[in-house]
């Protein structure tokens, strides 16, 4: 399955914050949204979700798999969620419900999108918080949010995404509020699971040397609109626009930072061979 997104324009209060923007995700691809903060590249995700704010209208076509997606109705927009296009947002502390233990939460799509029963649910939930490494899975299903460190938050925030087996993963920035160390693990679980389920990715970010980590291939956004794109690899080596050679000398340092030198992104890892979650609480922040 493919997302086509041709000529999508968007415009909030009358003026065009994404204007023309046209990318495509073959199936088993992964293409990365890149752009200073303001360029529109969430917002495009947004759209093609039909999560755009309101006040927000889009206009031009997203199409997946061949079904033009932009404008359809809540409802069949709803059922396409999870299970066949899953989001992973910026901030997992807003993401998830500090009301519901994570376990409830990784599994209620599960049971939205598959009827399963509450015990199947949480079996599953085990299963998916087992897939992401997290540690101690059957008892960490039981826990709340807030019991845990931002970085365990992410993987859950990942877990829920992927619970129903999407073709497609689109991640807004997931990093962001995270340590290079504890970024760098996430960066290569989503990799790794990605690689190994033979999904398509849309990446976004602000950071090169983050999207040189997870994504092939870029596409360069400013001002809403398009300005570059190609291969990662070729855009790193030779950038064409102001834009894209601002980004590649903002990266410079990051590419090299010795807990990250060395990842591929053609290469990912194994799960099984990543650092354990629960050293995440050690480095990062542990809310009481």
């Amino acid at each position: 399955m493919s997302l086509r997104v041709e000529d999508l324009r968007i415009e909030i209060g009358g003026r065009a914050v994404v204007d023309g923007v046209s990318f495509e995700v073959p199936d088993g691809t992964r293409v990365g949204l890149i752009g200073e903060s303001g360029s529109g590249k969430s917002l495009t995700a947004l759209a093609i979700l039909g999560l755009l704010p309101d006040g927000a209208r889009a206009t031009g076509s997203v199409r997946w798999n061949d079904r033009e997606i932009l404008g359809l109705p809540d409802r069949e927009l709803a059922a396409l969620r999870g299970d066949d296009i899953g989001m992973v947002f910026q901030e997992p502390r807003t993401a998830l419900n500090p009301l519901h233990t994570v376990g409830r939460q990784i599994g209620e799509s599960v049971r939205i999108h598959e009827g399963v029963s509450r015990r199947e649910a949480l079996r599953r939930a085990v299963t998916e918080a087992e897939r992401v490494a997290l540690p101690e899975p059957e008892r960490l299903v039981s826990r709340y949010p807030h019991q845990l460190s931002g970085g365990q938050r992410q993987r859950v925030a990942i877990a829920m995404a992927l619970a129903c087996r999407p073709r497609l993963l689109i991640a807004d920035e997931p990093t962001t509020a995270l340590d290079v160390t504890i970024q760098a693990g996430i960066l290569s679980l989503l990799r790794s699971l990605v690689h190994d389920a033979g999904m398509s990715l849309v990446f976004i970010t602000h950071d090169l040397a983050v999207l040189a980590q997870v994504a092939t291939h870029a596409v360069v956004l400013e001002q809403g609109r398009v300005v570059e794109e190609g291969e990662v690899t070729a855009l790193l080596r030779e950038p064409s626009s102001p834009v894209t050679r601002a980004l590649v000398r903002d990266a410079a340092a990051t590419l090299w930072h010795p807990e990250i030198a060395g990842t591929d992104a053609g290469t990912p890892a194994s799960p099984a061979d990543l650092p354990p979650s629960r050293g995440e609480a050690e480095t990062d922040e542990e809310t009481p």
